[in-house]
């Protein structure tokens, strides 16, 4: 079974091609705004000439323009190549990589950048893998009160550490290759998006509805 992980949720721009469950090639990079630029050759790169079975795209909640990016290519490539396509949460794929990298660790905190100041905030327990609350954009303060005493790990740690500077954290973005480390049934959502908030800008037919 060969699966390829499209990322492309955060400031992170990844791709993994998964054989069987084991990482057969992958690319990691920081990019910022430049999902659309980097995605399409970082794909033919780590793919080659290998037949892909299905697509797994994080589907959010981040950056809306890099979430539509990943859903459409992915969208795009498994219409082309006749494979099924389906999604993960970047809180999800964040939580699985931290406990892996500390298996001691009962549970952790995602706190991952939102927009507009806020954060998204999700905590997950380790065994077995869960998510203990439905993810929630929040403020700093808030965040910090809702994070508890977890662990906390996310590019969004960094928000909190200007009211908690002794938190312990680890500031980290989602990547493609950490999704071998989900259980299936956190593989298995529906190819849409995640925003977690509603859009920055609106459509003409969506600012008309608001104004009614």
């Amino acid at each position: 079974m060969r699966i390829l992980v499209i990322e492309t949720a955060t400031a992170a721009c990844s791709v993994a091609l998964l054989e069987d469950g084991e990482v057969a090639s992958s690319l990691h990079e920081v990019v910022g705004r430049g999902h659309a630029e980097r995605l399409v050759p970082m794909i033919g790169e780590v793919v080659g000439d290998t037949a892909i079975d299905a697509i797994l795209v994080d589907c959010g909640p981040g950056s809306f323009t890099g979430i539509r990016v990943g859903i459409a290519a992915a969208r795009g490539l498994g219409l082309g190549w006749g494979v099924p396509v389906s999604g993960y949460s970047a809180p999800a794929v964040v939580a699985a990589a931290a406990f892996a990298a500390e298996p001691s660790r009962e549970t952790v905190a995602v706190v991952m950048e939102g927009g507009h100041g806020e954060v998204f905030v999700q905590r997950f327990a380790a065994h077995p893998f869960a998510v203990l609350e439905r993810f929630a954009s929040l403020a700093p303060d808030a965040a910090l009160a809702a994070v508890g005493d977890a662990y906390v790990v996310g590019d969004g740690a960094r928000r909190l550490l200007a009211l908690a500077p002794e938190l312990p954290h680890t500031v980290a973005l989602p990547d493609a290759a950490a999704a071998r480390l989900l259980p299936a049934a956190f593989t298995a959502l529906a190819a849409t998006p995640i925003y977690g908030r509603g859009p920055d800008a609106l459509s003409i037919a969506e600012r008309a509805a608001r104004a009614r």
